[in-house]
């Protein structure tokens, strides 16, 4: 047997603690009345019959809550498998990691919050493919296109700064990649989650334009990072922030032009970040939910046989069998 939601067993700690207090101030009760009653009155007024009443009525309240409280926690046995087959999106992310996500308007970066972000959408994503492209120089396909949200986040946690050998920023090869990533055959939407500060260092995106168009991919544009600009770490671990050659620190700004443009011409749209915020809630309750997903090839699944409906049974029949006990008791002594 398993359980389906194991959290709710938690409550039998909580009965056994009331069954434990029942029983003190059941025993503290007798024991205050053998002060005023000696034995053979006590014996009495409250006869063993009642007394035994009293104690199997308890046992089966308890017995009842026990069975309730095992039913909230789902349990489950016996094993079938079934067809299913899921609907989805294509989603490619390219994740910026040049040296501009270093900087820190977002705490701890840029990178590390787009990270967490990414996180966050992987978890409310169902039967979306997913997959990660990073780039900053250049661009490679880090994770392919799956339904594996475990392995898409394994490739997010690789993606740091270094991980393309190239440095500078470009965006055009990230496109590339992306419209050479996604299959033309499906009639899923395809999306790009384009996660960036904007900076540009080679320009050129206006060519991958007609191609986007032409198979109907959708530029989603993440905008992290600040429109004042912030000052990047030296590199190297070095202490201070990076300076040009003349001696001034650099600032690394947000670049939003680019990243509307992009957004614009392809029927996707643009989404600035805040910190602790990358904006995907809005994207996914505002956008990704009125886009058409395609059927996937059905896959077999095993499922467990819910059987709590037993154990509420059992639950109510106890509690009737408790009240019918009481019932046949007559007038109870307390």
């Amino acid at each position: 047997m398993r359980f389906g939601d194991p959290s709710q067993l938690q409550w039998l700690w909580a009965l056994a603690l009331t069954a434990s207090l029942l029983l003190l101030l059941a025993r503290r009760r007798r024991a205050q009345l053998g002060r005023f009653l000696p034995p053979a009155a006590f014996a009495r007024l409250a006869p063993g019959a009642r007394i035994g009443r009293r104690i199997v009525r308890l046992c089966l309240w308890l017995l009842a809550v026990t069975s309730l409280i095992v039913a909230l926690a789902r349990p489950q046995w016996g094993l079938r498998w079934e067809q299913v087959r899921t609907r989805g999106l294509d989603i490619l992310v390219l994740l910026d990691t040049s040296r501009s996500m270093l900087a820190a308007d977002f705490k701890p970066s840029r990178l590390q919050q787009a990270k967490w972000g990414l996180r966050e959408l992987a978890q409310r994503l169902q039967g979306d493919r997913i997959g990660l492209v990073p780039f900053a120089g250049a661009a490679f396909l880090l994770c392919p296109l799956t339904t594996d949200y475990a392995a898409f986040l394994m490739s997010v946690e690789d993606a740091n700064i270094g991980s393309v050998p190239r440095g500078g920023t470009a965006i055009a090869a990230a496109l590339r990649v992306a419209v050479e990533t996604f299959d033309k055959e499906s009639i899923a939407d395809r999306v790009i989650l384009l996660v960036t500060d904007g900076e540009d260092h080679e320009g050129n995106l206006d060519r991958w334009l007609p191609a986007l168009k032409e198979r109907k991919i959708r530029i989603f544009a993440i905008g992290v990072g600040t429109p004042e600009g912030e000052p990047l770490p030296a590199p190297d671990g070095a202490p201070g922030f990076q300076k040009d050659a003349a001696g001034n620190i650099i600032l690394s700004a947000l670049r939003e032009e680019p990243l509307q443009m992009l957004a614009r011409e392809t029927g996707g749209t643009y989404i600035r970040a805040a910190p602790g915020d990358l904006g995907l809630d809005k994207l996914i309750s505002d956008h990704l939910s009125n886009l058409v997903r395609a059927e996937s090839e059905s896959r077999l699944s095993k499922t467990y046989e819910e059987q709590a409906g037993w154990f509420i049974a059992f639950g109510l029949l106890l509690l009737a069998a408790e009240s019918a006990l009481r019932e046949r008791g007559g007038r109870d002594e307390g």
